[in-house]
C-alpha cells in the first residue's frame, strides 16, 4: 500500500514537473549564478542605534534550515532556526549598537515548525531583551494567536486601523478518510493497543471516538491555559478576563482590542515608521529608520556566546576544549535513511554512533520535535542513545512534539526537559493493513496466488486479512506495546503498573507529563544545554556544536530550484489550501514504511490552530 500511494503522488508530481520543470531549472540556475556573482562579501552593515527587525514572516524550526535562501536571493528568510533567533536576541541585548527590537509580519507555520513550545522560547528571549532596558516594539496587521503570543512580549504593541487579532481560541480539525475508502473500495484493518491510540481513526471512522475527543479537548485546554497564563500578566490582564474578550469578540477588531488592553495603540504603518525614524535619529529625512534584519544580524553575531564564555573587551572569545552536541530529531521517524524532514532510523543512529565515539563531545542534547512513526526505527535510535548514556550525559529537550515514537527515543535521557505546551506521551502502538480488492474488482482486476506457507501472502494488499492473519499482527502489536511500557518504566524509573495506567496511547501536555513523571523539568533548549554542560562538568568551558549540518552547495541548489515557481503558482486560494492539506495527509501515509507494519505515532492528523 505504501507503494500504491507513492506511485499516485509521483504521477501527480510528474505532471507538474513536466509542465514547468524546464522553466524552473533555467530560472533557478540564473538566480544561483546571479546570487553567487553579486553577493556582498562585506556582509550586512550595522549602524549604532539600529533596531533589530524581527520579521515573523517565516517558519521557525528546531533544526537548522536546509539552505539560507535570504543570503542567496536577498529576500526574506522562509525558515529561521529557533536558536538563530534566541541567540541573536541574547546577543543584541548586550550589543550597544542595537537600540531596540521591532516585531512585524505574521508567522508562516509549516510541518512541525512554529509550535507553541518553540514560540515560548522565542518569547522568553524577547522578555530577556526587554529586561535589559531596551524597548521591544511590535506592529501587527492581521495577527494569528501565535503572532499575538509573541508580540505580547513587547513594550508597545500597535495594531493597524483595519487590522484584527484572530484569536478565537485553539481548535483541531482531524481529516477522516473512511468515507472515501468506502466509496472507492479501499479496505482497512487495524491492530492497536491503548484505548486512546487514535492514530488509526482517520482510516476507520468518520468522526472522533469519545476517547479521542476527551484527550484532544484536555490537550487543547492545557495549551490554551498556558498561552493565557503567559500573555495575561504581560498585558496587565487576567486569564479569565482575556477569555471573556475572546469569547465575546472572536475576531478582535482594533477598537475592541485597545479597549480590552490587548494592544497599546492603533496606528498606520507609516506612523510607526516615523516614530522609529525619530528614535533612531532620522526624523524628517527620506531615509528609513536605522535597522538590521534579525537574519542578517545573526551572521554578524554568530560568534556571540551560546553559553557563558570569556571575553576580551567587547569581543567574545570562544573557549573550551569540550563540546556539547545538540542533535535535532525533527519530523517523522521512518525506517532506513529517510528523506528531507524525516528522521531515518539508520541514518540518525549512524550520526549518534559517531558522536558517541567522538571523545571531544562530552555531552549530548537531543532536541525532539517528532510525533513518532516506525517502532523499529525508534528502537534503532534508542539503542544508540542507551549506549551513549553509558559514556556521556544524554539530555532530552522536547519541542512542540515528542510523542509516541518521539517519546520512545526520549525515555532513557538523564534528564528530560519539556515546555508546558509540549505534546508528549501517546505511549501506544498500532498497525494498519490496507487492501484494494474492491477497488481492483471495480476495474475488472482480480488476483490469485500460490504459496508454501499458511501466512506466506499475509502482507498482500490484494485482499482483506483473515482472522488468523489479523491475530498474528495483533500479537506483534501487543509485544511492541509491552516493550514500550517496559522501556518507559525502566528509563523513567516508574512502576510498570503506573505506566500502563497513564499510557493507553493518551497524549499529554508538558505540564501534565511533568506531574506524571514522564518529564523531569519544564524548560527550553537553553536550560537543557546548561544542564548537559553541568552534568559533564564543563562549567562555562565548552563549545556548542549542532547536528545535522546545513546542506552542501549542490543540495542547496536543488532546494533553490524547488522554490523557483512563480508566486501565483503557490497561491493561497481555497483550492490550493485543500490540495495542500490532502497532500500533507498522503505524505504521512507514505511514511508508513516500518518493516513489521507496527507504529508508535501520535494521532496522525493532530494539528492545532
Amino acid at each position: 500500500m505504501k507503494n500504491f500511494f507513492t506511485s499516485m503522488l509521483g504521477a501527480l508530481a510528474a505532471l507538474v514537473i513536466f509542465a514547468c520543470g524546464c522553466a524552473a531549472l533555467f530560472f533557478g540556475f540564473l538566480m544561483v549564478i546571479a546570487a553567487i556573482g553579486g553577493s556582498d562579501k562585506s556582509g550586512p552593515s550595522l549602524e549604532r542605534g539600529s533596531y533589530l527587525v524581527f520579521d515573523l514572516s517565516t517558519n521557525i524550526t528546531d533544526a537548522p534550515p536546509p539552505i539560507d535562501f535570504g543570503s542567496l536571493r536577498g529576500g526574506r528568510e522562509q525558515t529561521l532556526q529557533l536558536r538563530t533567533i534566541t541567540r541573536s536576541l541574547h546577543a543584541a541585548a548586550k550589543d550597544n549598537r542595537i537600540a531596540g527590537v521591532f516585531i512585524t509580519g505574521g508567522l508562516n507555520p509549516s510541518g512541525y515548525g512554529s509550535g507553541f513550545a518553540a514560540l515560548k522560547e522565542v518569547r522568553a528571549a524577547l522578555l530577556d531583551f526587554k529586561a535589559s532596558g531596551k524597548p521591544v516594539n511590535a506592529y501587527l496587521t492581521s495577527a494569528s494567536t501565535k503572532d499575538y503570543y509573541l508580540a505580547s512580549a513587547s513594550s508597545e504593541l500597535a495594531l493597524d486601523p483595519y487590522g484584527l487579532i484572530e484569536m478565537p481560541g485553539l481548535a483541531s480539525e482531524p481529516m477522516f478518510f473512511a468515507g472515501a475508502f468506502e466509496k472507492y473500495g479501499i479496505g482497512v484493518q487495524v491492530t492497536r493497543v491503548g484505548k486512546y491510540k487514535s492514530a488509526v481513526e482517520p482510516f476507520t471512522r468518520k468522526d472522533m471516538s469519545p476517547e479521542a475527543r476527551t484527550e484532544l479537548q484536555k490537550l487543547l485546554d492545557d495549551i490554551w491555559a498556558g498561552v493565557l497564563a503567559d500573555v495575561a500578566p504581560a498585558r496587565g490582564l487576567t486569564s479569565a478576563g482575556m477569555q471573556n474578550v475572546v469569547d465575546r469578540e472572536g475576531l478582535i477588531r482594533p477598537e475592541a482590542a485597545k479597549a480590552a488592553k490587548f494592544i497599546d495603540r492603533i496606528a498606520y504603518r507609516d506612523e510607526i515608521y516615523d516614530d522609529l525614524k525619530a528614535k533612531t535619529g532620522r526624523a524628517g529625512t527620506k531615509e528609513p529608520f536605522k535597522q538590521v534584519l534579525l537574519s542578517d544580524y545573526a551572521k554578524i553575531a554568530r560568534d556571540v556566546v551560546d553559553a557563558p564564555r570569556k571575553k576580551s573587551g567587547d569581543a567574545p572569545v570562544s573557549s573550551g576544549h569540550g563540546r556539547v552536541a545538540v542533535v535535532y530529531a525533527e519530523g517523522e521517524i521512518v525506517d532506513g535513511e529517510g528523506d528531507t524532514g524525516e528522521i531515518g532510523g539508520s541514518k540518525f543512529s549512524r550520526e549518534l554512533r559517531k558522536l558517541r565515539q567522538d571523545d571531544d563531545v562530552k555531552a549530548i542534547v537531543l532536541r525532539v520535535n517528532s510525533p513518532g512513526g516506525s517502532a523499529s526505527a525508534a528502537e534503532t535510535i534508542q539503542r544508540e542513545l542507551r549506549l551513549m548514556k553509558k559514556v556521556k550525559p544524554v539530555v532530552i529537550s522536547m519541542g512542540a512534539y515528542a510523542a509516541s515514537g518521539g517519546y520512545w527515543i526520549s525515555a532513557y535521557g538523564d534528564r528530560i526537559f519539556a515546555e508546558p505546551t509540549t505534546i508528549t506521551g501517546s505511549i501506544g502502538v498500532f498497525g494498519v493493513q490496507f487492501d484494494v480488492k474492491k477497488l481492483a474488482n471495480d476495474f475488472g482486476l482480480t488476483f490469485d496466488s500460490a504459496k508454501t506457507g499458511k501466512f506466506a501472502d499475509a502482507i498482500t494488499i490484494s485482499r482483506p486479512k483473515t482472522p488468523e492473519e489479523l491475530a498474528v499482527f495483533q500479537r506483534m502489536v501487543d509485544w511492541i506495546y509491552g516493550e514500550f511500557i517496559t522501556k518507559v518504566a525502566e528509563g523513567r524509573k516508574l512502576k510498570r503498573d503506573f505506566v500502563e495506567e497513564i499510557a493507553q496511547g493518551r497524549v499529554w501536555s508538558g505540564v501534565e507529563a511533568k506531574k506524571l513523571g514522564l518529564v523531569d523539568e519544564l524548560g527550553g533548549l537553553d536550560a537543557a544545554i546548561a544542564f548537559a554542560a553541568d552534568r559533564a562538568k564543563l562549567g562555562s568551558n565548552y563549545r556548542l556544536v549542532e547536528y545535522p549540518r546545513q546542506k552542501e552547495l549542490l543540495e542547496a541548489i536543488q532546494e533553490l530550484l524547488d522554490k523557483t515557481l512563480p508566486d501565483n503558482v503557490r497561491s493561497s486560494s481555497v483550492a490550493t489550501k485543500i490540495a495542500a492539506r490532502i497532500e500533507s495527509e498522503l505524505k504521512l501515509l507514505r511514511s508508513f514504511n516500518d518493516p513489521q507494519g507496527v507504529y508508535a505515532r501520535l494521532p496522525m492528523n493532530l494539528g492545532i490552530h
